[in-house]
């Protein structure tokens, strides 16, 4: 049942009168729950809670921490039909692909729970004790990963589900020990409240403390400013666009103590297709990228929005197939009139400058926010004298720029800004051939890709997910993966310090059986 109410805590809250609605872009209509957005005074009570419930919540087994998000999974999954339904009426997204959120969902939270229970991620290092050392002695000195505070973590817009409430953000944190406070998306309110409303059963079935947890609904900025910026918070996570990403940083960066702010934003996700793919496979990489280009109707950070070749006939009849199979698909909905219209202004913006032409003319008649898609080509040196061709635009849309050669194509690849993915389609023999393109794409993104599309992140423990600003604020972290736990951990180091007051994976018995760095050696054995 959705409330339209705020969680602090474990107690729902309406005491604000602003109230807003979600909206179903298909059917081109607002849905019928008003949702309540939080107040100040709602803020700094799950702020107050959430600091409370950290002090207890942070010295919890693995195992118990693992227990709770186990359980998530589970109230998740028994929300059934209801969350799916809520999900497509307030995303206009198909049903399989709400399911298949879903399944991820579920399945990033198990997988933390697997991290917990390893252990191994604290990365607990043991240099012992040389008394006898000299000209100094060396002490006994022992480090390992600790949770921060509490997290501040933004629901997307582009994921209802796997990058929002219970998304990764906020299962790694609350596998790392710190509670977390969830800034609702407005888009996605009704989905919003009915995971939350699963981690608090989920809370309460495994006596977490009151405050581990909370959902603020909020309709503007002003609600996910004050949080960013209350005292409380120590780390924030937040999946969205450049502006909104910096905006964040910048407030970060400017409180009296300073906080980290993990945002993954834009990415044009540069594809460099060299010849001797076109050669071999060039209607078949062009199928594949009209696909990845519309995957979604094209909402995907990881969507190929530029497309880099070598000047030739067989370039020329990519380009073609490219267009006759951008022309064979549908238009699908965009997640919300907003997201809808700034896609038409970015798309209008890229086909209005000069050097640029379309490589299809897509003139079918679409439903209100069906996004009618747009692939564009251009010149080498056009692109690189045009910065605003190397600005993502967030839907259906991709340039395929030709270059004279690679001298130039290497000279695109160091001017792009930061990206999450780069790929290269190619032989195997070609690739060796060109070092040089190789490590100016690899400088300039986190994943790189051989003959493959962009689109779609594993969750597995070799993911990155993340890459040089403008993709996101550090490149050192990945958002995807049970590695993304680091973002919420500091190291803290133990000097000689008394044995039996140790955290256990810092004793010498080693009670957790986690594999430790003793003295330089991995090893999971006792000292």
């Amino acid at each position: 049942m959705i409330t339209g109410k705020n969680y602090i805590g474990n107690n729902l809250s309406a005491n604000g009168s602003k109230t807003y609605k979600t909206f179903n872009p298909k059917l081109n209509l607002e849905n019928e729950w008003a949702f309540y957005e939080a107040t100040e005074e709602e803020l700094n009570e799950a702020a107050k809670l959430a600091s409370e419930a950290f002090e207890s919540y942070r010295n919890f087994t693995a195992e118990r921490k693992a227990g709770f998000l186990r359980v998530i999974a589970d109230e998740i999954e028994a929300l059934g039909d209801l969350l799916i339904e809520t999900y497509c009426l307030e995303s206009g997204l198909p049903e399989g692909r709400a399911k298949g959120e879903r399944g991820r969902t579920i399945g990033q939270l198990r997988t933390f729970a697997s991290t917990l229970e390893d252990g191994s991620w604290v990365e607990a290092s043991i240099d012992t004790a040389l008394p006898d050392r000299t000209p100094v002695p060396k002490p006994d000195i022992r480090k390992m990963l600790f949770p921060m505070g509490p997290v501040a973590v933004f629901g997307s817009s582009n994921f209802p589900l796997a990058y929002s409430t219970a998304g990764g953000d906020t299962a790694s944190a609350l596998a790392a020990g710190c509670p977390v406070i969830v800034k609702s998306h407005p888009m996605h309110a009704g989905t919003g409240e009915l995971v939350a409303s699963a981690i608090q059963k989920a809370a309460k079935k495994t006596d977490m403390p009151n405050g581990v947890f909370s959902n603020l609904n909020s309709s503007g900025i002003e609600v996910g400013q004050q949080l960013v910026q209350h005292p409380v918070i120590k780390a924030v996570g937040f999946t969205g666009s450049i502006r909104g990403g910096t905006a964040l940083y910048k407030l970060a960066n400017e409180r009296p103590e300073p906080i980290p702010v993990f945002a993954e934003m834009g990415s044009i996700n540069p594809v460099v297709i060299l010849p001797s793919a076109l050669e071999q496979k060039g209607s078949y990489w062009a199928e594949q990228y009209a696909g990845s280009i519309m995957l979604g109707a094209g909402q995907f950070c990881t969507n190929p929005g530029l497309i880099l070749g070598l000047k030739s006939e067989t370039l020329d009849t990519f380009i073609s197939s490219l267009g006759k199979e951008i022309a064979k698909l549908e238009p699908s909905c965009m997640l919300h009139p907003n997201i809808y219209n700034n896609y038409e202004k970015g798309k209008q913006t890229a086909a209005s400058q000069a050097g640029t032409s379309p490589i299809v003319n897509f003139e079918k008649d679409a439903q209100p926010y069906f996004a009618q898609q747009l692939v564009l080509t251009t010149e080498g040196k056009n692109f690189l004298e045009n910065p605003k061709l190397h600005q993502e635009v967030f839907g259906p849309f991709s340039i395929v720029v030709q270059c004279e050669d690679t001298d130039e194509l290497t000279a695109i690849l160091h001017h792009l800004e930061g990206q999450l993915t780069g790929t290269i389609l190619s032989s195997v023999r070609e690739v060796g051939e060109h070092a040089n393109v190789v490590s100016a794409l690899g400088s300039r993104v986190g994943r790189i890709i051989f003959n493959g599309v962009p689109t779609g992140v594993e969750v597995c423990p070799s993911m990155v997910h993340g890459g040089p600003f403008p993709a996101s604020t550090d490149s050192r972290f990945t958002a995807v993966g049970p590695y993304a736990i680091k973002r919420w951990v500091r190291p803290v180091a133990f000097q000689n310090w008394p044995r039996d007051f140790l955290p256990d994976a810092l004793k010498d018995e080693n009670p957790r059986q986690i594999l430790r760095l003793v003295n330089g050696v991995y090893t999971d054995a006792a000292i």
